[in-house]
């Protein structure tokens, strides 16, 4: 069983940054691709970022693109999300999700993940 539990978020001032990480226990952390998505109130959950576990790609969502970086420590089995320049549009509850996606466009698919985290609010805000 795998668990992933995120951490990091809270209120900020638009302009502002945070960082968020997402600890996995349970199994090896190196196999997994890792992804961040988010769910404001009254919308569908959205990609946000990934990085593949090998070669270390990421992919960005273009809303994103930029602003916000995604990475890997395989040795604290954590990713992190990286937000800068956060924009009011960027509240929302942020999940960090484990699985295998097989191709680049599967990156963007929340199907392609088994393994959920809870869950942390970002609030941007004055």
């Amino acid at each position: 069983q795998v668990q992933l539990a995120e951490s990091g978020g809270g209120l900020v001032q638009p302009g502002g940054s945070l960082r968020l990480s997402c600890v996995v226990s349970g199994r090896t952390f190196s196999y997994y691709a890792m992804a961040w998505f988010r769910q404001a109130p009254g919308k569908e959950r959205e990609f946000v970022a990934a990085i593949s576990w090998m070669d270390i790609r990421t992919y960005y969502a273009e809303s994103v693109k930029g602003r916000f970086t995604i990475s890997r420590d395989s040795v604290k089995n954590t990713a992190y999300l990286q937000m800068s320049s956060l924009e009011p549009e960027d509240t929302a509850v942020y999940y960090c999700a484990a699985g295998f996606p097989n191709s680049g466009s599967a990156y963007f698919k929340d199907t392609m993940y088994h393994y959920w985290g809870q869950g942390t609010q970002v609030t941007v805000s004055s």
